[in-house]
């Protein structure tokens, strides 16, 4: 069925393995010339697709793809004077390119957040292979919000389903978990 349902273009023809040892690479913007790049110091974590309208999404994807690094992992390289964040009320301050429009890293500036210290990247951005492959898609339902449509939903949740992407119209129950933990923890509801 559902091979003509695309999702993103990295996930769309199969899912490259992790590599062992991988430490890392650089992203960069779309720019022609005095691209952005930004260095990741690390393997990263809890990658997915997503289909929130916040997230930066290839020209013709359904969902984003995005996964998650420690902050202090990241670092600007190269024409950083290019990035703006996308929208400062946002939970996650998304720093793209002014002049491609694409996203570079992502940040939580609240410390009281549960995923304070995180920072989110998308690994296609970057030539290097070996990133940790997406492991679930998230926030499903919100393609219908960026003009999906409803009843090619069953379609689309197949379609990641044959791929080994679970859907989900959250974050995945690891990561649900690690919120609601987070919260018990504030509210002193769970002790450690």
């Amino acid at each position: 069925m559902s091979d003509a349902v695309k999702i993103h273009p990295a996930v769309d023809n199969g899912i490259a393995p992790a590599q062992a040892g991988f430490e890392g690479g650089t992203l960069t913007c779309h720019c022609a010339t005095d691209q952005v790049t930004v260095e990741v110091g690390a393997q990263v974590a809890y990658n997915h697709v997503c289909g929130c309208t916040k997230c930066w999404k290839p020209d013709g994807s359904l969902f984003s793809q995005v996964a998650v690094v420690g902050r202090d992992k990241i670092r600007v390289t190269a024409n950083g004077d290019k990035l703006k964040v996308v929208d400062s009320a946002a939970t996650i301050q998304r720093h793209a390119c002014e002049v491609c429009g694409v996203h570079l890293y992502g940040r939580i500036e609240n410390d009281q957040h549960a995923f304070y210290g995180l920072d989110f990247v998308h690994t296609e951005l970057s030539k290097e292979q070996g990133w940790a492959p997406p492991e679930f898609a998230a926030f499903v339902s919100s393609i219908i919000e960026s003009g999906a449509r409803p009843e090619n939903m069953g379609a689309v949740r197949a379609r990641l389903n044959d791929i080994g992407l679970p859907p989900y119209d959250v974050l995945s129950p690891p990561l649900m978990d690690a919120i609601s933990t987070h919260i018990a923890k504030q509210r002193g509801v769970l002790k450690d």
